[in-house]
């Protein structure tokens, strides 16, 4: 059993003990603890807070859970029920709420589940906020309603719909190049949400030749939901064995987008963000922002438009901020999380799937050829367990003195820009081990760099 108690919200497996998983009494306390930070943050006679959950199958219990103890606590709660992250991201400022809660444990086995907490734009609470949240629930520091003051729920059933209409609405997405280009798309939704939004979205924007895959949303994962290639491999062979000229894959939260070639072949998580930016930095000149473990691609694509790319913490509420100072237009997360903030400031597998779509019929491209279009870099993911008598950040200070000559970034670990690869070192905030992400390319060069990096921190430990 687990219970992991954060500042971006409250994860854990389900059943158990209180305090060591995610039982119906840890969720009452959490959701108690963020009602009651929401009441603090203002003084009005009325709260609203839009809830919306996943499909898997501890969803709806803990919904009922958490809308209940809001209503005690005096809080209206607008219900999406079955719903997306992005979606209760944009639901909140639509409704002028107070804020969200999207309970979802993302791409975590269907006995995970989660309270994602969002502030009154619809964004994930930043790191004071959430210390906030964990001090309240930490000293119980609740005052619930009286009888007469109880919160009512109300139904929001057309969420999806409206969040849909909304990207419609967008000069950037070009349905009739869609509807002209006759796509034939294959999604994999994994039984969740994906199942009632993609869907829905791909019939809007003209595609009428779609081959479901898991498009039920009855939380029953087929496979792991994370959509990484080594999870993939019933739709990969679908899109080439039916003459599909692209795959579409989320997380069953429906926030990180996967896409496939006609070819049956990845076209690359990293490269999701990079196709994207690069359709819209093609209408509109402007800045980009992805964290620093993210490709060197996103660099690539936004300095041949002529815009300025800056990383940022890992982290999407890192992401966002550097976004925000940045100016940027586009921005997200390497592993298929887009943020267009023309939409809203949340990673957005929805919009995601309509732009890329529109660059694709207007590029009058197959997928292959336009992935081949990018220049490809290679990852490795590595880790070093050091004794926890060692100072990690010291050894990390060092590796920073090292190679001071180089482009060297302090803020989130210490990464290294060399002028053909780099090296991303992150220290674990509950063990003693560093993590090292390198990105070359070529696969061969990037586990080398990674090997070099982890022999040279061993000497130094």
């Amino acid at each position: 059993m687990t219970l992991i108690k954060s500042i971006s919200g409250f994860r854990g497996t389900i059943g158990g003990k209180p305090s060591e998983a995610l039982t119906p009494l840890d969720a009452v306390k959490f959701a108690a603890a963020y009602g009651t930070w929401i009441k603090q943050k203002s003084q009005k006679d009325r709260y609203t807070i839009v809830i919306g959950r996943d499909a898997r199958p501890s969803g709806e219990m803990i919904q009922q859970l958490v809308c209940n103890t809001l209503v005690g606590l005096g809080i209206d709660v607008m219900d999406c029920g079955l719903s997306t992250t992005p979606t209760v991201e944009m639901m909140v400022p639509m409704h002028n709420a107070d804020g969200g809660i999207i309970l979802t444990a993302s791409h975590n086995p269907k006995n995970w589940n989660a309270l994602k907490l969002l502030n009154a734009k619809g964004e994930f609470v930043n790191a004071k906020d959430g210390a906030e949240i964990l001090s309240i629930a930490d000293q119980d520091q609740y005052n619930f309603a009286e009888v007469d003051d109880l919160g009512e729920v109300t139904s929001l059933p057309n969420a999806i719909e409206l969040h849909i209409d909304e990207i419609l609405k967008m000069d950037w997405v070009n349905v009739d190049a869609i509807k002209n280009a006759n796509f034939k798309v294959a999604v994999d939704a994994v039984n969740s949400t994906g199942g009632i939004s993609i869907l829905p979205l791909l019939q809007k924007l003209g595609v009428t030749q779609v081959v479901p895959l898991y498009c039920e949303p009855n939380g029953q994962f087929p496979h792991n939901p994370e959509p990484l290639k080594e999870h993939l491999g019933e739709i990969m062979t679908a899109v080439k064995e039916q003459g599909c000229d692209v795959g579409i894959v989320v997380d069953p939260d429906v926030d990180r987008l996967a896409l496939i070639s006609e070819n049956g072949e990845m076209f690359g998580e990293e490269y999701t963000l990079v196709a994207v930016a690069d359709y819209i930095l093609g209408k509109q000149k402007g800045n980009t922002v992805s964290n620093l473990s993210s490709s060197r691609a996103l660099r690539d694509i936004t300095e041949k438009h002529g815009g300025n790319y800056e990383a940022s913490a890992v982290g999407e509420v890192n992401v966002v901020t550097k976004m925000k100072a940045n100016n940027a237009i586009i921005g997200g997360e390497g592993n298929g999380g887009i943020i267009f903030p023309e939409l809203h400031y949340g990673r957005d597998s929805l919009v995601g799937i309509a732009l890329f779509l529109t660059h694709l019929a207007e590029k009058n491209m197959k997928v292959s050829e336009l992935r081949a279009t990018y220049t490809s870099y290679f990852m490795a993911k590595k880790k070093i367990e050091l004794t926890p008598d060692l100072d990690v950040d010291g050894i990390l200070a060092q590796m920073a003195d090292k190679y001071a000559k180089e482009e060297v970034n302090t803020i989130d670990g210490v990464k290294v820009d060399f002028a053909e690869n780099w090296v991303h070192l992150r220290k674990s905030n509950t063990e003693p081990i560093i993590r090292i992400y390198t990105e070359a390319k070529s696969q061969e060069e990037a586990s080398a760099l990674a090997d070099r990096i982890i022999g040279e921190i061993k000497e130094i430990a």
